[in-house]
C-alpha cells in the first residue's frame, strides 16, 4: 500500500495575473492587437502620426522600387519586341492589331456605360469610407510617409 505521501499526485493552480500578463506582451501585439475602438480612440496623436508616417514610408519606398522595377521589365520587352520585329526575327500582323484593339475599346464602351459597382465592391468602399473618417490622423501621417518613401 502506498503511504499518504507516496504516489499521490498534487493538483497544483498557476494563477495569471492578467496586468502583468498585459505589461510583458510584445509591442506589436499592442499595437495590432484585437480591439473594441478606431486607432484615434487607443493611440494619441502623436503615436498615430508616427504610426501612419512609418507605415506610409515604407509601402512608398517599397512601391518606388517595385514601380522602377516594372517599369523596366515592360520597357525592356517593348524594346525587345521592336528590335526582333526590325531585324525580321517576327512579322506582327497590323491588321490584327487594329481589330483586337477596336474589339477591346468595344468592350470598354460597353462595361463604362452601366458604370453600377457590384454591392460587394460598394461594401467594401463603405467600408474604406468608415475607417478613413475614424482615423484621419492615421490616414494623414499615412499619405505623408507615403509620399516621402515615394519620393526617397
Amino acid at each position: 500500500m502506498a503511504g499518504p505521501g507516496r504516489g499521490a499526485k498534487e493538483d497544483t493552480f498557476h494563477v495569471l495575473d492578467l496586468a502583468e500578463y498585459t505589461k510583458n506582451r510584445p509591442w506589436w501585439r499592442k499595437v495590432f492587437g484585437p480591439s473594441s475602438g478606431s486607432s484615434a480612440e487607443k493611440y494619441n496623436v502623436a503615436t498615430q502620426l508616427v504610426i501612419g508616417g512609418v507605415t506610409g514610408w515604407c509601402t512608398g519606398f517599397i512601391f518606388q522600387k517595385v514601380g522602377k522595377l516594372a517599369a523596366t521589365a515592360v520597357g525592356g520587352g517593348f524594346f525587345l519586341l521592336q528590335v526582333a520585329n526590325h531585324t525580321g526575327y517576327i512579322k506582327v500582323d497590323w491588321k490584327l492589331v487594329e481589330r483586337d484593339v477596336n474589339k477591346a475599346k468595344q468592350q470598354l464602351k460597353l462595361h463604362s456605360s452601366g458604370n453600377k459597382m457590384s454591392p460587394e465592391v460598394k461594401s467594401r468602399v463603405d467600408e474604406v469610407i468608415i475607417f478613413l473618417k475614424k482615423n484621419v490622423i492615421l490616414t494623414g501621417g499615412f499619405a505623408g510617409g507615403f509620399l516621402l518613401g515615394m519620393a526617397s
